[in-house]
């Protein structure tokens, strides 16, 4: 990042495109969690940059105008010759989604150490965390960011089709807890990652566990609390981004908040939590309302521009 300034976050991992079924046709989506987080938080008011390596093909330059569109910082993002990766999504009767990659040779696969940027905290995620070369340099921004005393979350956002050894995953996996302040998973990624609730990852240094249970809301626990909030009701379109926004919404909201400190999340009460997980599911109702992932703007949750 040349802009040495400190921003809010930094969102570090891939952008790619979704390609979401319509009719007997398939429609380009942008996306990718990290992408994803990044666009819900700028949108959301946060100054939030993001890190990566995209294409300059099409969709990379895509990528570029709508992270700007949606006020990230894209100083931090590397431009390579390699394609876009690909995700084929395919939609279950109730919006569910299951995705299939084409990502060899990508340009996110590519992505090289970097200097640190400066940021309050850091966000990480899906398959920038298992894709080499580029996961080894993503897992060590993590473990610096964490060292300097940087709030960080991560979304591990599980995609078993691109990982081939779920063993040697799972202990990779594990390396990490140490370094993160605020982990969220889906209930379905705390159960491949054998876990219930993820309970015992908090004795691994964890700060809090965040779990979203779909329409049941979400829940969160850390060593001395236990928050549930519950989903709003809504027709949902599909399911594409709801975790990320929780995730981006979650941060954002922190930020407006003055809590993107580790120490002060970690000493959050159960009203704090339950404030702060009210405002992430509000966020991601919105987004699961309409196809594809299109986070919600600041203005449509009825907050301050």
């Amino acid at each position: 990042m040349s802009d040495t300034r400190e921003r809010s976050v930094v969102v570090c991992g891939e952008g790619l495109v979704d390609l979401v079924p319509v009719g007997e046709n398939f429609s380009p989506k942008l996306g990718g969690g990290p992408f994803n987080v990044a666009i819900a938080l700028g949108r959301l008011g946060s100054d939030v940059g993001f890190v990566s390596r995209l294409s300059l093909d099409a969709f990379g330059d895509r990528m570029i105008d709508s992270l700007a569109a949606s006020n990230v910082d894209t100083t931090g993002v590397e431009r390579g010759p390699e394609p876009t990766t690909l995700a084929v999504v395919n939609l279950a009767a109730d919006g569910g989604a299951r995705y299939s990659f084409y990502l060899e040779g990508t340009a996110d696969r590519q992505f090289a150490l970097p200097k640190l940027p400066s940021a309050r905290a850091f966000s990480f995620g899906t398959l920038s965390l298992v894709l080499e070369p580029g996961a080894s340099a993503y897992e060590a921004m993590l473990h610096e960011a964490h060292s300097r005393g940087r709030l960080t979350m991560v979304d591990p956002n599980i995609r078993p089709a691109v990982i081939s050894d779920p063993d040697a995953y799972r202990r990779r996996f594990r390396s990490w807890l140490p370094a993160i302040d605020i982990l969220k998973v889906s209930d379905d990624d705390a159960k491949w990652l054998g876990s219930v609730d993820g309970a015992e990852w908090l004795d691994e240094g964890v700060g809090a566990v965040l779990l979203t249970r779909g329409g049941d809301g979400l829940s969160l626990i850390t060593k001395e609390l236990d928050v549930s909030v519950p989903a709003p009701a809504v027709d949902v379109a599909d399911t594409i981004g709801a975790g990320d926004t929780v995730h981006g919404a979650l941060l954002a909201y922190l930020d407006r908040h003055d809590a993107l400190d580790a120490a002060v999340v970690r000493g959050f009460s159960e009203a704090d939590w339950s404030a702060a997980l009210t405002f992430a599911a509000r966020a991601a109702a919105v987004t699961v309302s309409r196809p594809g992932a299109d986070p919600p703007w600041s203005r449509e949750l009825g907050l301050p521009v």
